[in-house]
């Protein structure tokens, strides 16, 4: 968890992290978003650890008693921003008012600490899009106010405004 700090976001201003799973056609929770919410009112940022699926059986194989694996699935970025987005308009559905917007500030990173880490700042609809790579990936919600330090790191990490779908950040420092 303190490898996210190569992102220059101060660790002591992260709050609770939370987990983002994948969803399915029929379970689609939202509950972590309750601590998403209380990072950003007390100005904290929020680390999201995305779902793995190692070693996961099909419904059908499960029943059936059969030892045939599903292969690895690893939540990128992308679909964690998608999720989130998701969220942010059922809670508009609902008369709520969303802790974070398309235009909040996050963070993507992926294979932290290896030679090949890939960091990319920018709003969480440009996380839809920002292609980093291979896994594994983490997604963080930035607390809303930066220090002016963790605004001049995150300008390195910035995606470009001509980004288009799928572009690789490879043109960003890392």
């Amino acid at each position: 968890m303190n490898a996210v700090g190569c992102c220059g976001l101060q660790l002591y201003k992260f709050g609770e992290t939370v987990s983002i799973v994948f969803w399915t056609d029929t379970w689609r929770p939202e509950s972590f978003f309750d601590k998403v919410q209380k990072n950003r009112q007390s100005g904290l940022h929020t680390l999201c650890l995305l779902d793995i699926k190692i070693k996961e059986q099909s419904l059908e194989n499960l029943i059936k008693g059969r030892k045939i694996y599903d292969p690895p699935r690893y939540m990128s970025v992308n679909q964690a921003a998608q999720q989130l987005l998701e969220i942010v308009q059922n809670q508009r559905i609902r008369g709520e008012d969303p802790a974070i917007t398309e235009e909040t500030l996050c963070v993507g990173l992926a294979r932290v600490g290896a030679e090949d880490q890939k960091i990319a700042a920018g709003t969480l609809q440009q996380m839809c899009t920002v292609d980093l790579g291979g896994p594994l990936h983490s997604l963080i919600i930035t607390g809303g106010s930066l220090h002016p330090l963790e605004m001049e790191m995150l300008n390195l990490f910035s995606i470009p405004e001509n980004c288009s779908e799928s572009q690789s950040v490879d043109g960003l420092q890392t």
